[in-house]
């Protein structure tokens, strides 16, 4: 779904915000809360929900997971076999089909493979995750809420068009309580 397309303008735009509002007025951050992560991943499974959703649910648990321990306990070979993690899957689906074709120019050998399809938003999701384990790591993440990591993970306005978030300039906004109610200035 494209950003400027009918059915994002009509549909799931005013659909995401009313939602977001009507439980933000009544007082339901939380709910706020993951009614926009929900709404995030939908958004990012729109055109293939059977690759982006399992890969995207699966690395923020991955990461969380890894997070939750590095502030338990620092410990550099944890934070290395993250950032590792991360940056191999990155590399399978951004480099596999390149990887394969030239093994197989250079060798003649008929190497079977298929086009692995690249994921949207993989390279943001990626290095905001990889962010979020150093900000961890150096004790400048303070929050561990699964729920404020899902939306800060998948925010769709982010999630396809940047910049890298930080954990920790994006989440302590999820706390302030102006962001559950419509101000005609952000919107306009």
């Amino acid at each position: 779904m494209l950003f400027n397309s009918p059915q994002f303008i009509f549909g799931f735009l005013p659909l995401v915000l009313a939602g977001f509002f009507v439980l933000g007025r009544y007082g339901l951050q939380h709910l706020a809360i993951l009614w926009l992560g929900l709404a995030s991943l939908v958004f990012y499974g729109f055109d293939n929900p059977a690759l982006q959703l399992p890969l995207i649910l699966l690395s923020i648990s991955f990461n969380f997971t890894i997070g939750r321990s590095l502030a338990l306990a620092r410990n550099r070979a944890l934070l290395t076999m993250g950032v590792t993690g991360n940056l191999l899957l990155l590399g399978f689906f951004k480099y596999a089909n390149f990887l394969l074709e030239t093994i197989a120019d250079v060798t003649g050998l008929a190497i079977p493979h298929s086009d692995i399809p690249l994921p949207i938003g993989i390279s943001f999701y990626t290095f905001t995750q990889i962010a979020f384990l150093i900000d961890v790591y150096r004790k400048e993440a303070q929050e561990y809420a699964f729920s404020k990591y899902g939306l800060f993970v998948t925010f769709f306005p982010h999630l396809i068009a940047g910049p890298i978030l930080h954990h920790k300039e994006t989440v302590p906004q999820f706390d302030r309580v102006d962001i559950y109610h419509p101000q005609a200035e952000c919107i306009a």
